[in-house]
C-alpha cells in the first residue's frame, strides 16, 4: 500500500494493532464499544464503506460512508491497508487513520473480516488476531433477526456466509465465544492486557523506568 503505513510504535514505545473478526451478529461491535469506552489507551479505527447509512448510525463514528466512486479512487491510490467486498458493499481501513491514531499514543482495534485480517497481517507481522464465535447456529440467527435489519434472504445468506467465515478462526490468536456479553467482554479486556504486558512491549514502553533501575 502507497497510504501512510501504521508502525508499532508510539512515541518511544509499541503500539499494539488488533484485528477483531466475527460472523454477522455475534456481537462484534457491541463488545468493541464497550471495551473502547472503558479504556481510554484503546481506539477503534472507523472503517470506509459504501454500505448505506442504518437509521442508528453516525457518519464518522459507525462507518465513513462514501460512495462506490470515491472507494474506488482510495483503492487506486493505496489509501487502504486492507479493503473488501462483503454481501455486496465495499469496506476498508484507511492507513492514514490507524496511523494516527497510533501516534496519539493509543492502541488500535480494527473491526474487520478474515480476508481484511489476513490482509494487515502481510504487512503488520505483530497483528494480534481474535476471533468472537456466537454460542451456537440457533443464537446466530436470532440475533441476526432481532436486528431487523435484513430480509429472509439476506438473512440466509448471511448464515451461509457466517460459516464459511469462521472456519477461518485457526488464524486467529485468541478465540471468545458471545454467549455471557459481560463475560466476553472480560475475556477481550485479558486479552488486551495480557499483551500489554508481554515483555518486549513492556521493556519499550517502560524504557526509563528499566534503564533506571537496571543503571
Amino acid at each position: 500500500m502507497r497510504g501512510a503505513s501504521p508502525s508499532r510504535s508510539r512515541a518511544e514505545g509499541s503500539s499494539l494493532l488488533f484485528a477483531v473478526c466475527a460472523p454477522s451478529g455475534a456481537g462484534k461491535t457491541s463488545l468493541v464499544r464497550a471495551l473502547t469506552q472503558a479504556d481510554s489507551d484503546l481506539a477503534v479505527s472507523v472503517s470506509h464503506t459504501t454500505r448505506r447509512r442504518r437509521a442508528a448510525e453516525v457518519d464518522g463514528t459507525d462507518y465513513h460512508f462514501i460512495d462506490a466512486e470515491r472507494f474506488a479512487a482510495m483503492a487506486a491510490a493505496g489509501e487502504f491497508l486492507e479493503h473488501a467486498e462483503v454481501f455486496g458493499h465495499r469496506y476498508g481501513t484507511a492507513a492514514r487513520e490507524v496511523a494516527a491514531k497510533q501516534a496519539g499514543g493509543r492502541d488500535v482495534i480494527l473491526e474487520i473480516d478474515w480476508q481484511g485480517a489476513a490482509q494487515v497481517r502481510r504487512q503488520v507481522p505483530g497483528l494480534i488476531g481474535v476471533f468472537v464465535l456466537p454460542p451456537s447456529r440457533h443464537a446466530l440467527q436470532e440475533r441476526l433477526a432481532a436486528r431487523g435489519a435484513d430480509s429472509p434472504e439476506s438473512m440466509a445468506k448471511r448464515l451461509v456466509e457466517a460459516r464459511s467465515e469462521m472456519s477461518h478462526l485457526a488464524d486467529f490468536d485468541y478465540l471468545v465465544v458471545n454467549d455471557d456479553f459481560n463475560a466476553a467482554l472480560d475475556h477481550l479486556r485479558a486479552i488486551v492486557q495480557a499483551e500489554r504486558l508481554k515483555t518486549p512491549v513492556q521493556a519499550d514502553r517502560q524504557g526509563p523506568l528499566i534503564a533506571g533501575l537496571l543503571s
